[in-house]
């Protein structure tokens, strides 16, 4: 091989890993999983109220919803809060348990 080639080959990983790096994975399975999650999100909007077309006025009628319900918004979000966070916390302890140092 010539020493052009192999530099070109060379410019080319460098490329591709800067590109892993950026999205940080492969591209088509970080995007993949970026559409799942914004459908998962939209989902979860959606049935809260909010409206991606005029979204300042669905934010302001959730606002006013929740500031009308008084007190009941307090016990609905923190049942919510609750359910979540028995799933999320040890979740986020188990990632967290298995990415620290061994060497400690």
């Amino acid at each position: 091989m010539s020493q052009q080639s192999l530099e070109s080959r060379k410019s080319q990983n460098n490329s591709h890993d800067y590109v892993q790096r950026f999205f940080g994975g492969p591209p088509l399975a970080v995007i993949g999983r970026l559409i799942l999650l914004s459908i998962l999100v939209g989902v979860i909007l959606a049935a809260i109220g909010l409206d991606p077309w005029n979204i300042l006025d669905s934010v302001e009628r959730l606002i006013r919803h929740i500031w009308n319900m008084g007190f009941d918004a307090v016990r609905w979000l923190w049942q919510y809060f609750l359910l979540g966070a028995v799933l999320v916390i040890p979740i986020w302890l188990l990632v967290r348990l298995t990415k620290a140092p061994r060497g400690l």
